[in-house]
């Protein structure tokens, strides 16, 4: 352990889960080759384990309150003791750990928020010569009212703060560009590794039952409602899964309102698993679940969850389905009876290979090793 240089994983969840949860299959595959030290923060996060090896620093949560502003979400703190707290933890761990490898989750080109903790942790991974590097998903957000002046200031950021840019993306799915369309030339070089999924642990016996799920489950509620009562319809066993940040009050409505044919679960400790398992399944069209569908290839309709700026599991959707991998429904056509319809073709529908690169946390070691291998061979050693 002693000979394996220090990677520095910034990760700030918002809504859901998905950005931890793919922080945490990147941190397993990270410790492979480094001492991974992980800095992170956001709603509560006991539904997920860290991965085993991993050094897991906790700040002091910040995030949307129950009025809708931002806030800190922890009462021992204001929002200003909470920034302060957090930026000198940030640097305090910097210090402590001498990384080889800084990587930030999303920033800058998003996250603009935490630019004043995270141009400052930058900066300080400059001075020691660190490598820093930003982790990316496939599909950006595009609708922002904002959206030229947004990506411009995330391409200035980037050029001027980042050595390289990691896109958890198969190019021949999405590329970077297709939603990040600066003016100004983004000089960073931006490596593909192919998408982020957890181990697979083979093939299950499939049930006879459909799984439907809403990630976290923060903004799940519709949908699983909208399930439960469609099961009489469909005739055919479901198992709902509420998701852990699926507010209390709405977890009782839904025990309130279902039928014998649904079984309920609170939360799973492993979506691949149920899906492996599963005769079909209906679920949101989020990063980490879609990509489970995928791998998985069980029968699957995808109901993405879509806002005015928010579009990203909409697209990821509709470029499955053109694949041939799953089937969409729009989130606005969404009644009980036409999701038992839609349960009755799924039936019958047998989804192909979507032909995209899954072995996206492996290589991110591997190429974080590659950038890393010019610099100085004593930097950051453990």
């Amino acid at each position: 352990m002693s000979g394996r240089p220090v990677l520095l994983f910034y990760c700030q969840h918002s809504v859901g889960l998905g950005h931890l949860a793919r922080s945490y299959v990147l941190c397993s595959a990270l410790s492979e080759r480094f001492r991974v030290v992980l800095l992170c923060s956001g709603p509560p996060r006991d539904a997920l384990r860290p991965p085993a090896g991993v050094q897991v620093v906790t700040l002091p949560p910040l995030g949307v309150g129950s009025d809708g502003a931002f806030a800190s979400l922890d009462p021992a703190y204001t929002l200003e003791e909470a920034w302060t707290a957090r930026r000198t933890r940030l640097l305090a761990t910097l210090r402590a750990a001498r990384p080889a490898v800084v990587v930030v989750e999303l920033f800058p080109f998003g996250r603009a928020r935490f630019r004043r903790e995270l141009i400052p942790l930058l900066d300080a991974a400059r001075a020691i010569g660190a490598l820093r590097v930003c982790s990316l998903r496939d599909i950006l957000v595009t609708r922002r009212s904002d959206q030229e002046r947004h990506d411009e200031r995330a391409t200035r950021l980037a050029n001027a703060h980042l050595d390289a840019v990691l896109v958890h993306s198969d190019p021949s799915f999405a590329r970077l560009e297709e939603t990040f369309a600066p003016r100004a030339a983004l000089r960073v070089p931006v490596h593909y590794t192919g998408f982020v999924v957890e181990p697979s642990d083979g093939p299950r016996r499939r049930g006879d039952h459909v799984v439907v799920s809403a990630g976290g489950g923060r903004v799940g509620e519709p949908l699983l409602t909208a399930a439960a009562r469609a099961q009489p319809l469909a005739d055919r066993p479901m198992r709902l899964i509420g998701g852990p940040l699926l507010p209390s009050e709405a977890w009782r409505r839904i025990e309130a309102l279902a039928p014998p044919g649904v079984e309920l679960r609170r939360s799973v400790p492993d979506l691949g698993a149920e899906l492996a398992g599963a005769h079909a399944s209906v679920s949101q069209g989020g990063y980490n679940t879609a990509l489970e569908v995928v791998r998985s290839g069980v029968p699957a309709l995808i109901v993405p969850y879509r806002t005015a700026e928010e579009d990203e599991q909409t697209r990821r959707a509709h470029r499955l389905e053109r694949r041939g991998a799953v089937r969409v429904m729009e989130a606005e056509r969404l009644t009980p009876a036409k999701l038992a319809a839609e349960l009755g073709r799924l039936a019958r529908f047998r989804p192909r290979p979507a032909g995209i690169d899954l072995s996206g946390a492996a290589r991110s070691a591997e190429l974080l090793d590659e950038l890393m291998a010019p610099r100085a061979a004593g930097c950051g050693r453990a």
